[in-house]
């Protein structure tokens, strides 16, 4: 029997405070399973109540107060959950399941990695070099068809950001970190949905910063967010999109959604 799921990815940047926004899309765009990022709220302070009375009665939360956290809301089964520390402090960045018909689905928010991209100068920058590092080690032994996705921190193709030429030296599209990122899609040969369904080089933000007074108008954005697949489910894709009016609607998470339908 063939599967057909909905999914989708945000970093909603706290989801206590953005309820209404995450009700009205999903009874906009109806995901099967919604994957959140940045969810900024422990396991015993989400709430989980408000996703079930939606119809989202299957969670698998990795959640921390006041920052970090992933969530996994479906409105299938979900079984074998599991987190990875790939942060190596144990910060609330993983979290995965296994979908209908034996698909592994992993979420991740992978770090910013702070202001200057010099790991001598900046722990930050270098606790993100090594969260990658970590994956790639994870990838490299994976035998399972999976669905990677979530806020991955950087925008790897010069069409990927507003102006690669500024970009250059600014942490999410510095050559250093576009390597690690290539190291870990090739560790896997991991295909990129989002340069499948929209190829490149075609404009494709999932970010605006909030400091742009018009973030419409000046369009400084960047594809942080991502959905990878495993190479043997590159076929099983009819649709993906950006859902980039949603960064415009009443305070909005900087992060726009994707969406991706699958069948199986």
């Amino acid at each position: 029997m063939a599967v057909t799921l909905r999914i989708a990815s945000w970093n909603i940047n706290s989801v206590r405070a953005r309820l209404d926004l995450v009700t009205r899309f999903l009874r906009e765009h109806a995901p099967d399973v919604l994957c959140l990022q940045e969810t900024k709220a422990s396991n015993g302070d989400f709430p989980a109540a408000f996703f079930a009375e939606l119809g989202y009665t299957h969670q698998q939360l990795r959640g921390q107060r006041m920052h970090h956290g992933v969530a996994i809301l479906s409105r299938v089964q979900l079984d074998d959950a599991q987190s990875h520390d790939w942060q190596g402090n144990d910060e609330a960045r993983h979290v995965g399941a296994t979908l209908p018909g034996g698909i592994r689905l992993e979420n991740v928010y992978i770090p910013a990695g702070g202001d200057i991209p010099d790991a001598a100068l900046n722990p930050k920058f270098g606790q993100k070099l090594a969260f990658y590092d970590r994956m790639t080690s994870w990838s490299e032994k994976l035998k399972q068809p999976t669905i990677l996705l979530g806020d991955f921190n950087i925008a790897p193709l010069p069409c990927d950001v507003w102006s690669h030429k500024h970009m250059l030296k600014v942490v999410s599209h510095t050559p250093m970190e576009v390597e690690k990122m290539e190291q870990l899609q090739q560790s896997h040969g991991w295909v990129d949905l989002g340069r499948v369904a929209m190829p490149a080089p075609e404009r494709q933000f999932t970010w605006w910063s909030y400091r742009a007074k018009d973030w419409r108008e000046s369009d400084r954005g960047l594809r942080l967010d991502h959905i990878w697949l495993s190479p043997d489910l590159a076929e099983t894709n009819i649709s993906y999109k950006v859902l980039e009016d949603i960064r415009g609607w009443e305070k909005p998470s900087d992060h726009a959604p994707l969406i991706a339908d699958f069948t199986w």
